[in-house]
């Protein structure tokens, strides 16, 4: 296939492949389907969490697992309010005993946070809700799938006419192990941040904790910026984003408390 066939499907398949998104309405390059999305990233999740359990690296500590989870399942109740097809996911959450500031959420609802954020920032519950919120949102948003599809658009003109005919193609549990290390966009990441927060707020956790959040994560990207800040807005300018949001939220956080 010649560079201008390669381009010609590249502006055939991101026309076919633009869809508005149901909780946000933004419109999103989506190459793959929800049903693909949520296969293959099972398959990435469980390999993952396979490889962590070789090293001891799934946290033992039945006291931290009890509070992520209880954190969680809150949240997720709230996903489902947000985006009802979430309802039927089958979410899942682990605790990863390893040094790095991070933590992520797949489509489908495979979740991960790792015992370095959780440790080394001191987090509160409201403030762990405002990390999992984040990264729930992702998954609600359709993020992962979005950048799933960029890693098809990596793989060539050819993967994305046979996505686009409809093919079962072997290549996506490699694209979703991909697209778990390919960062979200500023974009993704600032949508991420708005609804995270109403999501934390819906489920009775509070607002102030985002901008107490991301204060710390600031002080912690001092000698460059840990994973889970690579590509996202700077700490300054998300903390004013959020410092906006906070006068909005509190009634929805007041209102989940009675």
């Amino acid at each position: 296939m010649n560079r201008k066939l390669v381009a010609t499907a590249l502006l055939a398949v991101g026309l076919i492949g633009c869809q508005a998104n149901p909780v946000s309405g933004r419109k999103q390059l989506v190459l793959v389907s929800e049903e693909q999305a949520q296969a293959s990233s099972a398959q990435a999740y469980a390999q993952t969490l396979s490889e962590a359990q070789k090293k001891g690296n799934i946290s033992t500590d039945a006291a931290l697992n009890s509070r992520v989870k209880r954190i969680t399942d809150r949240l997720i109740v709230q996903a489902g309010n947000m985006y009802p097809p979430s309802r039927e996911w089958k979410w899942s959450v682990a605790v990863i005993d390893e040094p790095a500031l991070n933590a992520w959420c797949m489509p489908g609802g495979k979740m991960a946070i790792y015992t370095g954020i959780i440790e080394k920032l001191k987090l509160t519950d409201d403030e762990i809700a405002q990390i999992m919120g984040h990264e729930i949102s992702h998954a609600i948003l359709g993020h992962g799938r979005e950048r799933m599809s960029r890693a098809m658009a990596m793989q060539g003109g050819m993967t994305l006419g046979s996505i686009v005919a409809g093919r079962d193609l072997s290549i996506l549990a490699p694209v979703a192990d991909i697209a778990l290390t390919l960062p979200n966009s500023r974009e993704g990441e600032s949508e991420a941040d708005r609804y995270g927060i109403e999501l934390a707020a819906r489920a009775g956790y509070d607002p102030h904790a985002a901008v107490r959040l991301w204060e710390k994560m600031g002080a912690a990207s001092g000698n460059g910026p840990p994973v889970f800040l690579s590509t996202h807005p700077s700490p300054d300018n998300r903390i004013q984003a959020l410092n906006a949001l906070v006068p909005q939220m509190m009634p929805v956080y007041e209102k989940a408390r009675r």
